[in-house]
């Protein structure tokens, strides 16, 4: 069991179109009481999936992405990745409540890169985070506040979520070559 009592999905067996739904319909309650929200994404999956759900959400002039490669605590060590991109935050984020968004949770240092990133933007009143997959094995103390599946993948493996040209969301495994 993952650790809010939800069984762990087959990780080859993940539908992502219904991930997304399951992701919205939180989402959706979730927010429905928030003061002045906005949807943040991670790129790249993690925006992908802000950009739909702000739309679906009637959120698009509060929906942004973050680039979190010059933040990340492995900088030094990784390098940057070949594509890096623009943080675009095109709104105040100072008192907001902005949702987080990330395609694939897993060891937490993503999520604290963004956070420490948006602190750069502001001071939201709060931050919540969603993530498509949560694949466990953290290494900072940091939980979604909206998933829609726990999972594990073997070691030396990643979870990737694509996006087609029609804007529909498949997730694969594939090596990890980080």
């Amino acid at each position: 069991m993952s650790h809010n009592n939800l069984p762990l999905a087959d990780a080859a067996a993940l539908d992502a179109e219904a991930l997304y739904a399951t992701l919205l319909a939180q989402v959706k309650a979730g927010l429905a009481e928030a003061s002045d929200p906005a949807i943040l994404g991670i790129h790249s999956g993690g925006a992908w999936i802000a950009e739909r759900l702000a739309r679906d959400l009637g959120l698009s002039q509060r929906c942004g992405a973050i680039d979190v490669s010059f933040y990340r605590d492995d900088y030094a060590k990784k390098g940057l990745p070949a594509e890096v991109k623009p943080t675009q935050i095109g709104f105040n984020v100072d008192g907001a409540t902005i949702l987080l968004v990330d395609d694939v949770l897993y060891t937490g240092r993503t999520t604290r890169a963004a956070i420490n990133e948006l602190f750069d933007y502001g001071r939201p009143a709060r931050i919540m985070l969603a993530s498509l997959v949560d694949r466990g094995e953290r290494q900072l103390p940091i939980a979604a506040d909206f998933v829609a599946a726990h999972t594990r993948v073997g070691q030396g493996k990643a979870l990737r979520l694509q996006q087609s040209d029609a804007g529909t969301f498949t997730l694969t495994i594939v090596e990890d070559h980080a």
